[in-house]
């Protein structure tokens, strides 16, 4: 039985490459001089440059593997080792939702691939998970909640608290909804500037009567804009999910829309990536798995770009079918609707983690 010691250790960290630039994490610096060693159980640091980097848990890995093989292959080692961030969180500004817990952005690349149904779908079923959820949809050139929902007809009304106007938000099943939908005609398109449009969502945001929810859910315009750096700016947003498809153009978007939310000017850490129609099953041939807009491409993204695989959604005629007709299949004991429901608790499980690794001060309670 080797002799374990701090350079040893060094010795085979130096053996691992950061992705990011080719070199070793000893050239980088990413080693913090912590390394503790208890009898055959060693554990240390790397650092960072920013808690979105999107190759820390494949470099985490390498770096269990290097140890194993270049220092001994009997060192415990694997969850002893800590990930540390050089640059510091975005400075917290004041919450306009003091009473929400968890805020989460569902993205797109592009339009087409099913964002909003994941969206609509992830409220139901957080909700049918005990949770309190509220639904804001964001996506102001192309509202779908109301009609998701069965909602379009529903009338919003204003309520006087402590001297201000609130809106209130519609309610079904189980889940707080507003839309850019409910004050304009469902015939017309919506002729906004940017700017008209930001000042619209922040007010659904700010001017509304959220209350206290565990889960705020953000169906956000598909692809890249302003409305985006409002919602960051606005919002403390705990973390963002990105919807594709398996196809190739889908999945070059949604690279996009990764690269938009780790990018310094929004900062937003990704809780995973959803495949959505990951293929396609006739409701006759239950049992049967047709690969229409490719096979796993979403799942070689997520490895791709260092994320997680938070679910792949079949492609059924039930969900068009529940979609058009106002009803979520996440309500539903089928093959969909189990789909969705497993969603939710990776997407649970995925926030605890993210809260779990925010310093003390930084933490969003997820308590249920």
């Amino acid at each position: 039985m080797n002799a374990l010691y701090p350079q040893l250790i060094l010795d085979a960290l130096a053996q691992v490459r950061y992705p990011g630039n080719g070199k070793s994490l000893v050239e980088n610096n990413m080693i913090e001089d912590d390394i503790r060693i208890d009898g055959r159980k060693v554990s240390f640091s790397i650092i960072f440059e920013k808690e979105n980097d999107p190759f820390i848990r494949s470099v985490v890995k390498a770096a269990e593997a290097a140890i194993l093989t270049f220092a001994a292959p009997d060192i415990e080692i694997q969850g002893n080792i800590s990930v540390k961030y050089r640059v510091a969180a975005r400075p917290t500004r004041e919450n306009p939702l003091p009473g929400v817990k968890n805020i989460i952005a569902v993205s797109s690349g592009k339009g087409g691939v099913g964002k909003s149904t994941v969206a609509s779908n992830l409220a139901v079923a957080l909700a049918m998970s005990g949770y309190k959820v509220g639904l804001l949809d964001a996506d102001i050139f192309g509202p779908s909640a109301p009609k998701m929902f069965d909602i379009e007809d529903e009338k919003v009304y204003a309520e006087e608290r402590n001297g201000h106007s609130y809106i209130i938000p519609i309610e079904k099943y189980g889940v707080k909804i507003l839309s850019i939908g409910f004050f304009v005609n469902k015939e017309d398109a919506v002729l906004w500037r940017g700017g008209m449009a930001s000042n619209a969502l922040k007010q659904l945001i700010t001017d509304a009567a959220w209350d206290e929810l565990d889960f705020f859910v953000l169906d956000l315009p598909p692809g890249t804009s302003d409305i985006h750096l409002t919602l960051v700016q606005t919002l403390g947003i705990t973390g963002a999910i990105v919807v594709t498809t398996p196809q190739e153009v889908a999945l070059a978007d949604a690279r996009k829309g990764i690269s938009m939310f780790m990018g310094d000017k929004v900062n937003v850490p990704i809780l995973g990536l959803v495949e959505n129609m990951s293929w396609f099953t006739p409701a006759e041939l239950p049992n049967n798995r047709y690969y229409i807009f490719g096979r796993e491409g979403g799942k070689r993204l997520a490895e791709e770009m260092g994320v997680k695989l938070l679910g792949q959604i079949p492609l059924v005629q039930s969900i068009c079918d529940g979609g058009d007709a106002g009803h979520p299949v996440a309500l539903d004991d089928t093959a969909s609707g189990v789909a969705f429901r497993l969603l939710a608790s990776e997407v649970i499980d995925a926030v605890a983690q993210r809260n779990a690794n925010q310093p003390a001060t930084q933490k969003v309670e997820l308590n249920h």
